[in-house]
């Protein structure tokens, strides 16, 4: 039987190209959404650029935070001077941590100069963290002058507070939403002797000063006469009541 070629066949052959047109189309569609999305998420999801828009974000508010802190401490103090004619000080009550002075310690410690002979042509190397300084390096050393009786203590420029997180990540130190590169200063104000004791008898600084005959890490502790450390916006209370647990387990005296 001969295959009729009537006004009906033509209509669905009509229908077809339409329908493939519209589906061709419609597929390239999703494609370009889904290739500008794509593009969108690797951009985002750079942890460097990301990582630097927080930097400056927290930069920014912890310029305003100490504009604020300002205003409420001058509040403060009016209000005192209204109440109290006296002008006796509320310790520790406001949002600044004020500025102190004293003897003491500045710690620095560094990358080995070594390091950069001992990465192979491929950028990398087995034994690359022998030459780094690391977080708990820097613990280390806060941790001991804490124990030999600091009183206050700054890390790079910023004062440590109850809540400062020493952070590494890669070969930078992140605190408190800043990031810092070696070599890293600790200063703190406290009794000399007993400071320089608590640092000879740690067991964790003792680990760090093996590599820095080993692999020429940096190490060095100065005296000082005289530390100063500015007023610092605190949004909470100082470091206070805190005390030094020792290996064994028991509140060091």
């Amino acid at each position: 039987m001969a295959r009729r070629t009537g006004r009906h066949a033509a209509k669905r052959s009509l229908f077809n190209g339409v329908a493939v047109f519209l589906l061709v189309a419609f597929t390239g569609f999703l494609l370009a959404t889904n290739a500008r999305l794509n593009r969108t998420a690797v951009v985002s999801s750079d942890t460097a650029d990301l990582v630097e828009q927080r930097v400056n974000r927290v930069t920014q508010l912890q310029d305003e935070i100490g504009r604020l802190g300002a205003q409420v401490n001058t509040l403060k103090d009016l209000a005192s001077d209204v109440s109290d004619p006296s002008g006796g000080e509320d310790a520790g009550s406001g949002t600044t941590l004020p500025a102190v002075e004293g003897p003491g310690l500045t710690v620095t410690l560094d990358d080995s100069p070594l390091w950069e002979s001992k990465v192979d042509g491929s950028g990398s190397a087995a034994n690359i963290n022998d030459y780094v300084v690391h977080q708990q390096d820097v613990e280390a050393v806060v941790n001991a002058l804490w124990a030999g009786g600091a009183e206050s203590m700054m890390i790079q420029d910023q004062r440590v507070l109850f809540n400062s997180a020493v952070i590494c990540q890669g070969n930078v130190l992140l605190l408190q939403g800043r990031k810092y590169s070696p070599p890293y200063t600790i200063k703190a104000i406290g009794p000399i002797d007993g400071m320089k004791q608590a640092l000879d008898d740690s067991k964790d600084v003792r680990i760090y000063r093996e590599y820095v005959s080993a692999f020429g890490l940096g190490w060095k502790v100065e005296e000082n006469d005289r530390l100063e450390f500015p007023e610092s916006a605190a949004l909470l209370q100082s470091l206070q009541y805190s005390s030094v647990i020792d290996d064994e387990g028991e509140n060091a005296q």
